[in-house]
């Protein structure tokens, strides 16, 4: 075959994937990209995933979820967003437990936080923002070992040039003691 046929057949191939994607998926794209899809045993029992259409389950917790976003990152109202996001009833997948993790941290409790940031990772090893959350943590606490080690990790997942590397690495520029929260 020609380059040009492969290429075609590839860029084809490439566009029906695309356009096949379901488009709830961009739901979380701002807060986290990792965030959680709740599980739809009963919605979808008899059809292929591809037939099943998204279920109002889905839609109440994408609402929740950016509902309780909103309230961590614009009103800075941590105690009302740990509630909201413990309604859910999904508060065992990585991007729920990060955010009460992070809401618990910017509360002052740092044990309670550091044990939603450790749910966090058991339920996703490899989520980035949970890394990032859990290095400022780290470095909050005085243990810059542990957050040059977390820095460490985002890289392997995400890369020097993502905003979490960035965002840690800024943090640990900062000389020990400052007292900086973040």
């Amino acid at each position: 075959m020609s380059k040009s046929v492969i290429r075609f057949a590839t860029l084809a191939a490439f566009s029906l994937a695309f356009a096949s994607a379901p488009v709830i998926s961009t739901v979380y794209a701002n807060p986290d990209e990792n965030a959680p899809a709740p599980s739809s045993s009963t919605k979808t029992k008899g059809k292929k995933k591809s037939e099943a259409a998204p279920s109002s389950e889905y839609a109440a917790f994408a609402a929740g979820y950016r509902a309780a976003y909103t309230t961590i990152y614009d009103r800075h109202d941590y105690a009302n967003a740990i509630d909201q996001l413990k309604a859910l009833g999904h508060d065992d997948t990585a991007a729920v437990a990060n955010l009460i993790g992070y809401s618990y941290r910017k509360l002052g409790d740092y044990k309670l936080s550091q044990v939603w940031y450790e749910r966090a990772l058991k339920s996703d090893p490899n989520h980035v923002k949970t890394w990032q959350y859990y290095g400022l943590w780290q470095v909050e606490q005085g243990n810059r070992d542990q957050a040059q080690y977390h820095l460490n990790k985002i890289a392997q997942l995400a890369g020097k040039d993502s905003e979490e590397y960035r965002s840690l690495a800024a943090a640990l520029e900062q000389p020990p003691g400052t007292g900086l929260v973040y």
